[in-house]
């Protein structure tokens, strides 16, 4: 074991977990990742929550309560997965409270299909913040066009956001603009600038995962020669936009009245290609201020295998231009990557939801007492 953890913590790069399910939080595994391995925070969507409650582990009780009610399989789902955030975000209470609330946060969806639907995206945010009723949620929103304009709305009301499925740079700079237009939003209604938190979720391994497959079908040396390049390009190239924003004058008229930057995170950071080192986009991406949210295998790999040396960004900038100006030279359409991610990122969430939304149906039907 090495110490990387902890020097990545130390370098300014809050770790936190993708996942969650009840019996990591009753077995007092997310405890232990907490005290033991520097996790202070936790991420969830869709997908995630599906294979929790499909395992079944841990839920059984709580369902068959709800199935005596004969509740919806909707308000079923919703009422499990806050139940978990609910729990898991108590857990990592004492985090909050000893970082002024940077960390300690655990993020929850919502519902994947309302991604096109800036009025309901908006109302959902506040029925989910109202019913986890933990200032430590952060209420995860995805950057598809309908959902600028709901993240500007909600950072408004004072709930904290995390932006969720960000895979290109112009759309990143959109997000940024739209938690700043929220925030000057909550100072017209004279609200306390400082309680209000946002996370921006860069997604990173599915850009190489695109683009790696569309220099395959390529086939020569050159292509070849660009491959497993293009996402870490991305991330320290949004990292620069972000220092770029918040040195505005716009931004430091807020900074003025209290508000907090907006913080990187860096998702979907384990690697899908097995000849990529296990820690690749964690290793590549340390700076000052970033979340780096990990699944537990990475996590692990970080820990066994990771090469912490410091800011891995600063002074990357022009090389990282250069890599993604090699795929397109290639022919590969930058602004194609980004928007197939984008639609394909909706797509799974929505298909994860609806596989939940129909296995929790069935057991409900198992479960639901005959009359008489």
């Amino acid at each position: 074991m090495t110490d990387a953890l902890k020097r990545l913590s130390e370098e300014g790069v809050a770790i936190w977990l993708d996942d969650l399910s009840r019996k990591r939080i009753t077995s007092g595994n997310l405890a232990e990742l907490i005290d033991q391995q520097h996790v202070v925070g936790v991420t969830t969507n869709p997908t995630i929550f599906q294979k929790a409650i499909s395992s079944g582990d841990g839920y059984e009780q709580q369902l068959a309560d709800l199935a005596a009610r004969k509740v919806t399989v909707e308000e079923a789902v919703r009422m499990i997965t806050t139940a978990d955030v609910r729990d898991a975000a108590d857990i990592l209470r004492p985090v909050f409270d000893a970082t002024d609330g940077q960390d300690g946060r655990v993020s929850i969806e919502v519902d994947p299909r309302l991604a096109h639907n800036t009025r309901a995206t908006v109302a959902e945010a506040k029925q989910l913040a109202w019913l986890v009723d933990r200032p430590n949620t952060l209420i995860k929103i995805p950057a598809t066009r309908a959902g600028l304009p709901a993240i500007t709305e909600v950072i408004g009301l004072g709930i904290s956001v995390n932006v969720t499925l960000i895979f290109s740079l112009e759309r990143y700079r959109e997000v940024m603009d739209a938690y700043l237009a929220g925030l000057e939003k909550a100072k017209e209604r004279g609200l306390d600038l400082s309680l209000i938190r946002s996370v921006a979720s860069f997604f990173v391994s599915r850009v190489d995962t695109e683009i790696d497959k569309r220099i395959d079908a390529l086939g020569t040396p050159e292509a070849k020669a660009a491959r497993g390049k293009a996402a870490v390009a991305n991330a320290r190239l949004a990292y620069q936009a972000y220092e770029e924003v918040f040195s505005s004058d716009r931004w430091n008229a807020l900074e003025k009245a209290s508000a907090r930057k907006q913080r990187p995170l860096w998702a979907s950071t384990g690697v899908k290609d097995p000849s990529y080192k296990p820690t690749l986009y964690v290793d590549d991406l340390v700076a000052p201020n970033t979340v780096n949210t990990m699944p537990e295998a990475t996590l692990q790999a970080t820990e066994e295998h990771g090469e912490i040396t410091g800011n891995s960004i600063a002074g990357t900038y022009e090389q990282a231009r250069a890599d993604l100006d090699a795929v397109e030279k290639l022919g590969i359409s930058y602004d194609d990557v980004v928007q197939v991610l984008e639609d394909e990122g909706v797509e799974k969430f929505e298909a994860s939801w609806n596989d939940l939304l129909k296995s929790t149906e069935a057991v409900l039907k198992r479960l639901t007492p005959s009359e008489g």
